[in-house]
């Protein structure tokens, strides 16, 4: 592990600009980084896809608003286990991978 692994692993879930710099900065072959990447990336995307629904409004902007809520414990979740160095995976989440 890289003595920055902690901090990319973290930063992946703060904002699309954190999980950019964590991508770009990281160490290429720390598994770890790359593990909370990856789940970072699928956040990422959930939370994009369902502000979009919440914009639409009506049934699919609840749908979207609850989508949301879940993603944002979610990251909470992973931001929890990123400080821990954890490569435990997220619940509904943790076993797509995007990122090889």
């Amino acid at each position: 592990m890289d003595k920055h692994t902690k901090l990319y692993s973290i930063l992946s879930y703060i904002t699309w600009i954190g999980w950019l710099i964590a991508l770009f900065l990281r160490d290429k072959e720390d598994a770890m980084v790359r593990h909370h990447l990856n789940q970072a990336l699928i956040l990422n995307l959930a939370s994009l896809v369902a502000g979009f629904l919440t914009r639409i409004g009506g049934l699919l902007g609840t749908i979207g608003s609850i989508v949301s809520l879940a993603v944002f414990v979610l990251c909470i979740m992973g931001i929890v286990r990123a400080a821990k160095l954890s490569d435990e995976p997220l619940p509904l989440i943790g076993k797509y991978t995007l990122i090889q």
